[in-house]
């Protein structure tokens, strides 16, 4: 394909070409790594705590088992997943961005953790894993962030063994008139401004507020699920739908 015909895809409300979405988001995750546990904290007011322990208690993982963590950042959800699966299991906590995997990875190194976990750096569009190779696999607050969502999905689907789940915690859209136009004015105003005082980027949480718009609603990500091989998908709005758990199952 000649350059003046190359695809795009939106970065934030950017329109750019799709080659040079992986790169730019990795730009703004290297900025934030350093404090984005922190900030998330912060503009969530703690509640992403509460959100990632439902999905963890959604996950039904069981001692011996295998699981993936896409895009994991920090590492929260692999923390609990390693005490979950025990010694006999196994937890692979994996981001494309190699600062945050790095931040993920000291963390749990020194907080004892090393015993049942690996660390892989790879891209969710092209799991280096084989086919049917876990029990569960998990993406929180990363999909909207691959350039190729569909090959994303089917990409974890062939990973997962039969009789797995796929959970996919992601912002999402408001479902209350009312606590959508406040979510609004908060995204575009306040959190621009806590990201510039926290991390001295407003631009990163600026992107951060236009790919959650960007982001395909409850819906229709359902439906991107079940095109990929997902069996009884479905949806829990959480905090209004400001948040969604998907999850389905290769069955």
């Amino acid at each position: 394909m000649s350059s003046d015909q190359e695809s795009t895809t939106h970065f934030g409300y950017q329109t750019v070409p799709t080659g040079q979405k992986a790169k730019k988001v990795a730009e703004v995750f290297h900025s934030v790594a350093a404090r984005y546990d922190l900030m998330n904290d912060l503009m969530s007011m703690g509640v992403h705590r509460l959100w990632k322990r439902y999905t963890i208690e959604m996950a039904g993982v069981r001692t011996g088992q295998k699981v993936l963590d896409i895009a994991g950042g920090t590492g929260d959800l692999a923390r609990a997943f390693s005490k979950r699966v025990g010694p006999t299991g196994n937890v692979i906590l994996s981001d494309i961005n190699a600062s945050m995997l790095g931040v993920g990875r000291d963390k749990l190194i020194d907080a004892g953790l090393s015993q049942n976990l690996e660390f892989v750096q790879a891209n969710a569009e092209c799991l280096p894993f084989a086919d049917n190779s876990f029990d569960l696999v998990t993406i929180a607050f990363g999909l909207r962030n691959v350039t190729d969502k569909d090959s994303a999905l089917r990409s974890m689907f062939r990973v997962l063994k039969p009789g797995g789940r796929l959970l996919v915690l992601e912002f999402s859209k408001p479902v209350i008139e009312p606590l959508s136009k406040v979510y609004d004015a908060y995204s575009f105003s306040i959190l621009p401004a806590l990201g510039q005082l926290i991390t001295q980027d407003a631009e990163s949480y600026r992107y951060l507020a236009e790919s959650i718009r960007m982001h395909p609603d409850q819906e229709t990500l359902k439906g991107m699920m079940d095109s990929a091989g997902f069996e009884r998908t479905d949806y829990h709005n959480l905090t209004g739908g400001i948040v969604a758990l998907h999850r389905g199952f290769k069955l």
